[in-house]
């Protein structure tokens, strides 16, 4: 039987917890103008942009073009967290199941705003061939350091 392993990276940024949450939280369609050359669309398959249970598709660019469709499995509004749960893409070659969490924290005062972003991924090898899914996390912290920079020349 498979197990459960666990990935994450902190990462320190610029701009407010409040303005990058809200990204995630409700404005995710805005990625692919923060990031293009790493989204290159996503768009709504069930629900809608804020709502636990709706799922996502996006169409990312890791090593090559490839898509995804995600849930937003869990929102914490207190804590600034967001689950989304992978249902189908190209990670479902390798992985049987992946779960990434991302957590948003307050780091300055307001007259001097800035935020720790904590990315942690779960994930279920389908054998043990199948690398570490680095390149995803590799990912996580390229989109986080691009909505980062848009973010930080739109203040």
């Amino acid at each position: 039987m498979a197990q459960i392993a666990k990935m994450e990276f902190q990462l320190e940024l610029k701009s407010s917890a409040e303005r990058f949450y809200e990204i995630f939280r409700s404005k995710r369609y805005l990625i692919p103008k923060m990031c293009p050359d790493l989204i290159k669309n996503v768009k709504i398959i069930k629900g809608d942009w804020e709502t636990v249970g709706s799922i996502k598709e996006w169409t990312c660019v890791t090593d090559d073009s490839e898509t995804m469709k995600e849930m937003t499995e869990a929102i914490d509004e207190e804590k600034k967290s967001m689950t989304f749960r992978t249902l189908d893409g190209d990670i479902t070659k390798d992985y049987n199941d992946t779960k990434a969490i991302l957590e948003v924290s307050s780091t300055g005062p307001h007259a001097r705003p800035g935020c720790s972003v904590k990315w942690t991924l779960l994930y279920e090898k389908k054998n043990h061939a199948v690398s570490e899914p680095s390149k995803y996390m590799d990912f996580f912290q390229a989109i986080s350091q691009s909505i980062d920079a848009y973010l930080s020349n739109t203040a």
